[in-house]
């Protein structure tokens, strides 16, 4: 079964195509980059595959975990119970600020907890101890009882991942998961999406501008370019002028350093998922 399916999948905006004809399968376990310049599409893009945003899009097919998730911009009827398998990790963390870490976490319950519980966060003594399980998986189990709000930006990350896990999703989704974050917090975050693909079998699909760290912990990348999907392939076949294609001028500098267009060594997270 393939984690994501995806099948000439297109949205325009006014004049401007935002997704032309995507065509896209992840198998389950793996871990993808989805590289691009900003408009390119990859935040659009994420957002259909999680069936966040309803009878959008122009055309096209989304199915994850063999499960439709919209078909020509219908979204699917039983789409909330499909979206229980997905994970999703936003640029801006999602989390309650005034909530304890451990209950932003205890969210990834919702699908399967009574209204009256949630509402009220009357949460299981077993349910506790799966949220702290899964903060603990991240390092992060000290600060579990602490306001969202007081902790850094690259500790509510992993706090969203943890999240996912307590959901107990099949595909996590990251959008631009590291953007806001310093080198050491970035290079956190990125080590729990490789543990949650290696030791969970999670398929995750994860944005990134930061190309270096694209080759680093993915053995495949998708590019985009204007909508589409413009490369898919091993990230070791990413040329220098691919990428600067893909990026052009300043937009290249940046996304791209030295490091990354250097011969390839594979990363120690690729290495222990191999």
């Amino acid at each position: 079964m393939l984690a994501i399916e995806v099948s000439g999948l297109s949205k325009t905006f006014g004049s401007r195509k935002a997704l032309d004809d995507v065509h896209l399968a992840l198998e389950a376990g793996e871990m993808v980059a989805l590289i691009g310049a900003s408009g390119s599409g990859k935040s659009t893009l994420l957002r259909h595959l999680s069936g966040f945003v309803r009878g959008d899009a122009d055309g096209g097919e989304v199915h994850v975990m063999g499960e439709l998730v919209q078909r020509n911009g219908a979204i699917a009827a039983d789409v909330r119970r499909v979206r229980a398998q997905i994970g999703f990790v936003f640029q801006q963390f999602n989390l309650v600020d005034r909530l304890t870490l451990l209950t932003n976490v205890l969210t990834g319950l919702l699908h399967r907890v009574p209204t009256h519980r949630s509402l009220l966060k009357l949460f299981t003594r077993e349910e506790r101890a799966l949220g702290l399980k899964a903060l603990a998986e991240v390092g992060i189990d000290d600060y579990a009882f602490q306001r969202a709000s007081t902790l850094s930006g690259g500790q509510q990350q992993r706090a969203a991942i943890a999240r996912a896990l307590v959901q107990g999703a099949k595909v996590v989704l990251a959008d631009e998961p590291i953007a806001s974050l310093d080198p050491e917090s970035s290079r956190k975050v990125m080590d729990m999406l490789a543990r949650v693909n290696r030791d969970h079998g999670c398929a995750v699909l994860v944005s990134l501008h930061q190309v270096d760290i694209a080759l680093q912990y993915c053995k495949r990348v998708v590019a985009m370019r204007d909508g589409r999907v413009v490369f898919d392939g091993p990230a070791t076949e990413l040329s220098p002028a691919f990428l600067q294609s893909l990026y052009g001028g300043e937009a290249f500098a940046d996304a791209v350093t030295p490091a990354s267009v250097l011969p390839l060594q594979p990363s120690a997270a690729i290495r222990a998922a191999a």
